[in-house]
């Protein structure tokens, strides 16, 4: 065989190698193509075009074209007083809620890990509230909370304790939402906490043992500092989370009283969905977007921190 003969076969081999990988990458091409249409449609459009109206004045009741102005939407947004204020509940909430939502996820994480008789009816008690949905929840509290004929102000009454109007007073009304979103959602955190204290090694434990170290000193040398990557997590997905509260809040309350529990992803909603001012919500859904972006970069590298040091 001489030596062209072997330059063609080495080039028609090749040639066909090329090709089969050309057919095998435009058959990838083809699998994920479903997933980029739906990611850009439902995603990267609506940013894009949400991005391009919070430079306009477009306004649901107006006939007339949008008309470019520049960022007069987001000069009015930071000098709008009900912006400050939702966005003060907004952080409030949060703080009420991320603080016990993730040391009571921690307690009854370890409670059911303890190996305590009849786990999966403690996993269950935990565990099923969060699969509720969030109509289903509002409704439940809001008849614990109805001050004639809610079960917490007949449970009081018992012990002679006067019931509040949880969900009509300004000063209880954001606890009593806070509460009910920490029974609702605790499922989810105990559920990563649990998968964590199960993937801890017994021969940790072990080794701790025979230095002495009891229950208690095995909990905060040994479990606490295992489990500060999965509690940063937590900390991370619960902050992101509670910062976009909307349902509870518009169901139990709609915002009231006298604003006093009103979101401020409520404020974008009626303010584009109610006063029809799109332009205006985009601009404040936009800056709040950028605050939930610094917050969780400054909490990624605190993270990254806490690991190296």
């Amino acid at each position: 065989m001489t030596s062209a003969t072997l330059a063609n076969k080495g080039a028609t081999t090749q040639a066909a190698t090329r090709r089969s990988k050309s057919l095998r990458s435009q058959g990838g091409l083809l699998y994920v193509l479903p997933f980029f249409v739906a990611f850009a449609l439902f995603l990267l459009w609506p940013l894009v075009y949400g991005a391009w109206m919070s430079f306009t004045d477009r306004d649901l009741a107006a006939g007339a074209e949008p008309k470019l102005v520049g960022l007069d939407n987001y000069a009015e947004a930071l000098t709008d007083p009900m912006v400050w204020t939702t966005f003060g509940n907004t952080v409030l909430f949060t703080v009420m809620t991320t603080i016990p939502l993730v040391v009571l996820a921690l307690a009854a994480a370890l409670l059911v890990n303890m190996g305590l008789p009849g786990q999966w009816v403690w996993r269950m008690a935990f565990f099923v509230p969060y699969l509720l949905a969030s109509t289903v929840v509002s409704l439940f509290w809001e008849w614990l909370y109805n001050p004639e004929l809610g079960l917490i102000n007949s449970f009081l009454g018992v012990f002679g304790i006067e019931g509040e109007s949880w969900l009509q007073d300004p000063d209880f009304a954001m606890a009593a939402v806070a509460v009910a979103t920490t029974w609702w959602t605790l499922g989810f955190n105990f559920l990563l906490y649990l998968a964590a204290l199960q993937n801890i090694p017994g021969t940790v434990y072990e080794a701790a043992s025979i230095d002495g170290a009891g229950k208690w000193r095995q909990l905060f040398s040994v479990t606490l500092p295992l489990l500060r990557n999965i509690t940063m997590l937590i900390l991370v997905l619960q902050v992101l989370a509670s910062l976009k509260v909307f349902d509870q809040i518009f169901q139990m309350t709609a915002g009231g009283p006298d604003d006093s529990t009103r979101s401020i992803l409520m404020y974008v909603y009626d303010t584009g969905f109610t006063n029809y001012r799109l332009g205006y919500a985009s601009a404040i859904s936009y800056i709040f977007f950028a605050i939930i972006l610094i917050l969780s970069l400054l909490q990624l590298r605190f993270a990254r921190r806490s690991d190296q040091s």
